[in-house]
């Protein structure tokens, strides 16, 4: 493996790690909103944007108006439409099956690839397919026990987010890809910043909307440090770590890794969402959790080594 190829290797891991933080928000920001904590966390994500944007001015000298749209439009679907979808997949659907879903993200990321760029037999999917199939008819069964019951409110809303999740990352992914193989020469961090800086203009811009619709819970509890201590710490650590580092490791990671490669790795994301999903919730996996789990990753790792051994690994146009 080269050094290239290991540093987007590490970065990915980081990039997973890091925002499967995003599956114990709605556990640790006490009585205030995700909306609440989406509006804190992204604003000041965006402030850091600007500030490192302001710092490489000679960088943005050569960036086109097509830059800043695309970077605006994945700070809509990969921050914005992806966090909230994903902490909603949690409250809804309690901490297995959200991140349990997301790992269905590697194989249609590979399903898209194939279908982009034919790289492998598509019998070769159906083992994968079907491990994945399994792996997730076991962890859906294991919410009807009665430790999981207890921190399941409502699967017909909940298991709709955690696939419109799905489906934004995988949009994300893709789009993100093909952004920065047309632009070998796109600085990580500049790219990274610009993102930040469009989805913290654009929860900005909703604010007024969520104001109007109720979603906010800042004007009825204030944010005083006695209630909102965890809106501030966790806003302030997940701006940094997950908006900023994540973003940056998984831009770093885009540059050196075909998208089968970093697909594999945010494999990882579903082990730590679990993990830390239960950690909030003070119980540990079930037998079926284990086993679902287990399952489902092993059909994600079959089908990106279906997609490895079948030629051509970028699904970038």
């Amino acid at each position: 493996m080269t050094s290239s190829m290991m540093i987007g290797v590490v970065a990915a891991l980081f990039a997973a790690f890091a925002w499967s933080l995003n599956f114990i928000v709605p556990f640790v920001i006490g009585d205030h909103s995700v909306f609440d904590f989406a509006l804190f966390r992204f604003v000041i994500s965006g402030v850091l944007g600007l500030g490192f944007l302001a710092f490489r001015r000679k960088a943005l000298s050569g960036l086109r108006l097509r830059d800043l749209v695309t970077t605006a439009w994945l700070g809509f679907i990969g921050y914005l439409g992806y966090f909230l979808t994903v902490v909603g997949a949690a409250i809804f659907a309690g901490p297995v099956i959200a991140p349990a879903f997301l790992a269905f993200v590697p194989v249609v990321l590979a399903i898209v690839g194939n279908l982009r760029q034919r790289s492998v037999a598509w019998n070769a999917l159906i083992l994968p397919l079907t491990l994945a199939v399994v792996g997730l008819s076991l962890v859906n069964v294991s919410v009807f026990d009665p430790d999981s019951m207890a921190t399941t409110r409502s699967l017909s809303i909940g298991t709709p987010l955690a696939i419109a999740a799905v489906l934004l990352w995988t949009w994300f992914g893709i789009v993100n890809q093909t952004a920065l193989a047309k632009r070998p020469g796109m600085d990580a961090g500049v790219w990274t910043a610009l993102i930040m800086t469009g989805g913290g203009i654009e929860m900005l811009a909703f604010m007024p909307v969520g104001l109007a619709l109720g979603v906010f819970e800042i004007p009825r509890l204030g944010l005083g440090w006695d209630v909102a201590a965890p809106l501030y710490l966790w806003g302030t650590g997940l701006a940094f770590l997950a908006s900023v580092g994540g973003a940056w490791a998984w831009t770093i990671a885009a540059q050196r890794l075909p998208v089968a490669l970093s697909a594999q790795l945010i494999v990882s994301e579903t082990v730590f969402g679990t993990i830390f999903g239960l950690a909030v919730h003070g119980r540990s996996p079930t037998v079926l959790e284990i086993a679902g789990i287990a399952v489902l990753t092993a059909g994600v790792l079959t089908a990106v080594r279906a997609f490895h051994g079948g030629g051509r690994q970028s699904v970038a146009a």
